[in-house]
């Protein structure tokens, strides 16, 4: 009898936990994707994809990035860290190593390997950069490390930043057309996924080639096909359909795919064969599975925002998402899972786009910038005193300055000078200001934000709205300026309730709220602010 109530009592108990926690909870980024796109291409969409998340889960309406430079891994470092890059450290996806003498990526380490068939630089790489925790570890730590946590995107630092630090696996596309890992995560690959990588299954979207999924007559919110503010996809003669990716593969390597929105597709089949062999949700204890879609920044970046191929991929996407909220549904159970979906920037204009119909704005090439500083330097100090410029950020050389018995808060304020002279400069701000930021500054708040002190550099420039440090093709990001900074944020599934906010919210929110949501530890590093909206779920 004793023994029989005790069983009940744990019966009870465990029961009464895993209703506290979702099977499964699913992050989806839309590398480069602006809250914008699910106005414009709105009409277009299917009732079961983009529309299904809205109308039936929470949207925040106006949720945004709060630091610079908007870029993919400080931004998918965020979402997941819950909090920017001053404290996770990953200010870039590269950035200058004074210690090294030269620019380190995100994700590198050379202490691993490649795991698959991948090229030796694609897979020695981990999350060691990553200063603080991520959601994901803390779900790892909270089930004892039961619940499987697994990242996966077309990128590596989409897949590993994402997954964190304790991870059961992440994984990234090679150019060989399989995915890869490295040996932080294990010293084989897990079976699946060499028979997912030995069955080619990139090739039957290289095979099909890329034309519009839709009649012309639907791109009405587009430019047209073949516009002077389009880069021209791995050599084809203009950018228009149809393209020939068969003649594009033969020439390059099955990397092609990834500025093509069947990339995404691609992806969503590994993530289906991921969830099923991985049985990922199938029992009560959590897992934590991580997908970034990144085609759609490919083509942003060479086609730009007003694309028909960008309005074709996001009408692919709606698909691709809607067949894998079906395979949820199916495989985990409506209301066992908990999914979000954001971006991890959005994207600007094309600046001679805006130009070209009179808004005073241009173009300056970062290798023009500097150039521009060097000669400056040589005519002022009789030196280059420019160690390096990237990510708006301007490094001095230290070295020769103290050799020269020059001040080094002189030679900042010359530079200083020189670059808000500059016409597509409005602020410029040097190391000590960064640091003595009050809050009263709204640029200076972007910046002291996105700024680890043993990292970044001297000076840091903001550009002003509408300029651009890009080519004249395409598009970029990284800036302050709504347009990089404003993303979709929708929470749907379990325990969430169908609203919608348009108060600013900040994209540090989203980790926190999770933690607080499915009652496990917050990430190390966060304010701890949190969407209340999504904590209530009262209808």
């Amino acid at each position: 009898m004793r023994k029989s109530i005790l069983l009940l009592a744990l019966f009870i108990i465990t029961n009464l936990s895993a209703q506290q926690r979702p099977k499964l909870v699913v992050g989806i980024v839309v590398d480069q994707m602006k809250m914008e796109y699910l106005y414009r291409f709105s009409d277009d969409f299917s009732p079961n994809g983009f529309k299904k998340l809205m109308n039936n889960g929470y949207v925040f309406q106006n949720m945004h990035y709060n630091y610079m430079p908007t870029y993919t891994a400080p931004g998918h470092a965020s979402i997941y860290t819950g909090t920017t890059p001053a404290t996770h450290g990953i200010v870039g996806n590269e950035w200058f190593s004074r210690t090294l003498g030269k620019e380190m990526y995100c994700t590198d380490d050379a202490g691993v390997k490649t795991v698959g068939e991948g090229t030796a630089e694609e897979g020695a790489m981990s999350p060691k950069n990553l200063q603080s925790t991520t959601i994901t570890d803390e779900v790892r730590m909270a089930t004892n490390f039961a619940g499987k946590v697994i990242g996966m995107s077309l990128k590596d630092r989409g897949a590993i930043l994402p997954a964190g630090h304790f991870a059961n696996w992440a994984f990234w596309y090679s150019k060989t057309g399989s995915f890869i890992s490295s040996s932080f995560y294990g010293e084989k690959l897990p079976e699946w996924v060499s028979e997912f990588n030995n069955e080619k299954n990139y090739l039957k979207y290289i095979d099909k080639g890329w034309d519009l999924y839709k009649p012309a007559s639907v791109y009405n919110e587009s430019l047209p096909d073949n516009n002077p503010y389009e880069g021209k996809l791995y050599g084809s003669a203009a950018p228009v359909f149809p393209y020939d990716l068969k003649s594009m593969y033969e020439k390059n390597d099955a990397g092609i795919i990834r500025a093509t929105p069947y990339g995404n597709d691609l992806l969503s089949d590994f993530a289906k064969r991921a969830i099923e062999k991985e049985e990922l949700g199938k029992d009560n204890i959590t897992d934590f599975l991580t997908v970034s879609f990144s085609s759609t920044d490919y083509v942003g970046h060479l086609l730009g925002p007003r694309s028909m191929e960008l309005q074709d991929t996001y009408l692919r996407l709606d698909q691709t998402i809607a067949d894998f909220l079906a395979y949820l549904d199916k495989t985990v159970g409506k209301g066992n899972y908990l999914l979000f979906l954001t971006a991890d920037h959005a994207g600007a204009e094309n600046v001679i786009y805006l130009k070209d119909r009179k808004y005073n704005v241009d173009n300056y090439p970062s290798k023009e910038v500097k150039k521009s500083m060097q000669d400056f330097s040589v005519k002022t100090f009789g030196v280059d005193l420019v160690l390096n410029y990237s990510n708006f950020n301007v490094f001095l050389n230290k070295k020769i300055i103290k050799d020269k018995g020059l001040e080094l808060s002189k030679v900042k304020k010359a530079f200083k000078d020189f670059l808000i002279s500059q016409p597509q400069v409005k602020e410029v701000y040097t190391e000590e200001e960064i640091l003595a930021n009050g809050g009263n500054d709204y640029s200076l708040n972007f910046v002291a934000k996105g700024y680890d002190v043993t990292q970044n550099g001297d000076l840091v420039i903001v550009d002003k709205p509408g300029d651009i440090e890009y080519s004249t093709t395409g598009t970029s990001h990284g800036t302050i300026y709504s347009y990089d900074t404003h993303v979709p944020a929708i929470f749907y599934g379990w325990h969430i309730k169908k609203g919608e906010s348009y108060d600013k919210k900040a994209i540090t929110e989203i980790a926190p709220t999770i933690a607080q949501k499915i009652k496990v530890t917050f990430p190390n590093g966060t304010e701890a602010k949190v969407l209340q909206e999504v904590l209530d779920e009262k209808k």
